[in-house]
């Protein structure tokens, strides 16, 4: 890779970088094969392979001579894209250089042990399997957050691997501030009276027929299938390994067709970020996608803002009616209030808009009770449940639907939560501002044509990756930094109004 008029450094840094990508897409292959793929017998092999690259790459990178490499390519480095990418390295070799090759093994090895024991766990509800992987991650991640340093709370560290320039501090004001707004929208709209759902559930939807309703739809909106695909997993995620090469996954439920369609959309949101970085950037951290709360934007946007919205199902109602017949008793405006029906319930991935950021809140007020040392691990479960009757006021009957319902603490990423929040804010913010900018966009989506509007974020956000800070990047798009003003405007609208 030659970028001409560069320095010999920053050369070597782009040489450098592309081959930790290339063996970093390898790890995330491994990865996703074995969350889809992988046979019980091959997990712990698959462990000592992840953790063998993981410590090759980090050996790599943090090498002395890197460390030069940057060092004189931050003084001659010219040009926006430059001179990001020299900032980002030097973050990332200061911190890669405060942990130890047999650090990063461990951490990766008890990661793919730990995943394996939460799946174990979470189909026979029974926290005390998954118990002392988590111990030994919980462990782990304390061990690096302490390595790299933190502004106030040994937590800061943790969330700021996911949303650069986020604090405790200021997480704790922001989503306090949400959910003392969230509040007032919860009780009213979950106090209105509730669709029958069993006019949904009482039907049958095949699993064959999901899986083409769900790839017509995520086509639709701009899913490149040609670079991409759609599999089955216990958990839901996106993984970007590659230009060519993003991955969907879902799960199925032949009672309730909704919970792999949505999981489609907010996955979906996620791959065309990935398929919208720009390509050659890949292997330069430009070129990766500017933060979690950023990414979480798009998922969130696709699939509630678009995927909840009348215009959308103007245009797919019929066609959800052909691949699912149960559905022609049902009117179009009966199928809205079922998909935009506001209750409390266990599941934060099947949450309505409304209810979702009070998951989010009582995940984040316990990760910040297990770093402080305020929360022990074999607690969690009954905390867990306590905390959420408070806020819910339904008990919790087994640990399926409490601590093991998420597939993130398995994966040793603490802190990655509030960005779901975030995430919620940034999504309206950037709706509102495309609507209030492109008056033809928001005629195509009132028409139920999204064109426009994924034109619109791959200029505005997609493209733009890493080149500037998260927040950065969602006040261009918008002309005004984000607040959770238009989400609590959204909310209003569509389940008070």
């Amino acid at each position: 890779m030659e970028t001409p008029d560069a320095s010999p450094a920053y050369q070597k840094l782009l040489t450098l970088g592309r081959e930790l990508q290339l063996a970093g897409d390898v790890s995330a292959l491994l990865g996703w094969d074995q969350e889809v793929l992988l046979t019980g017998k091959g997990v712990a092999y698959r462990g000592e392979q992840m953790a063998w690259l993981s410590g090759w790459i980090h050996e790599q990178f943090v090498d002395p001579e890197v460390g030069e490499w940057i060092e004189a390519a931050a003084e001659e480095a010219s040009g926006d894209i430059e001179q990001s990418n020299v900032r980002h390295w030097h973050r990332n070799w200061t911190h890669a250089t405060c942990l130890s090759k047999q650090l990063v093994k461990d951490l990766t090895e008890t990661r793919v042990l730990a995943q394996a024991a939460w799946a174990e766990a979470r189909k026979k509800a029974d926290f005390s399997i998954f118990a002392p992987l988590l111990t030994k991650s919980i462990e782990l991640t304390r061990e690096k957050a302490e390595r790299w340093g933190y502004e106030e709370v040994l937590y800061d560290a943790l969330v700021d691997e996911f949303e650069r320039g986020a604090t405790t501090k200021k997480l704790t004001a922001t989503l306090g501030s949400l959910r003392t707004e969230l509040v007032p929208v919860v009780a009213e709209a979950c106090g209105r009276e509730s669709f029958d759902q069993s006019r949904i559930t009482s039907g049958h939807y095949p699993v064959s027929a999901q899986e083409a309703f769900n790839r017509e739809v995520a086509e639709a909106i701009g899913f490149d299938f040609e670079a991409g695909r759609i599999d089955t997993a216990v958990h839901p995620f996106c993984s970007g390994m590659g230009p060519g090469d993003t991955r969907l996954t879902t799960r199925y439920n032949e009672h309730d067709f909704r919970s792999s369609f949505f999981g489609v959309l907010h996955e979906a949101g996620h791959g065309l970020y990935e398929q919208g970085l720009r390509a050659e950037h890949r292997g330069q951290p430009v070129g990766e996608a500017a933060s979690l709360g950023v990414h979480e934007s798009q998922s969130r946007l696709w699939e509630n803002h678009v995927g909840r919205s009348r215009a959308f199902w103007e245009r797919w109602w019929p066609r959800a009616v052909h691949y699912f017949p149960h559905l022609k008793s049902l009117t179009l405006e009966e199928w809205m209030r079922s998909i935009n029906d506001a209750s409390l319930s266990h599941i934060r991935v099947e949450a309505d808009e409304v209810t979702y950021d009070l998951h989010i809140l009582l995940r984040f007020e316990l990760e910040k009770a297990i770093f402080s040392g305020e929360l022990a691990i074999q607690d969690i479960p009954a905390v867990w449940n306590e905390r959420f009757e408070s806020y819910f006021g339904l008990p919790v009957p087994s640990d399926d639907l409490g601590c093991l319902q998420d597939i993130h603490w398995s994966m040793g990423i603490f802190g990655y939560f509030p960005t779901y929040s975030l995430g919620n804010i940034n999504a309206a913010h950037l709706m509102r501002a495309v609507c209030g900018q492109d008056s033809e966009v928001a005629r195509e989506m009132d028409g139920g044509n999204y064109g426009g509007l994924l034109s619109w974020l791959r200029r505005s956000v997609h493209q733009v990756g890493s080149q500037i800070p998260p927040e950065e990047v969602i006040a261009r798009a918008a002309g005004s930094p984000a607040s959770s003003a238009a989400m609590i405007a959204h909310l209003r609208a569509r389940y008070l109004g």
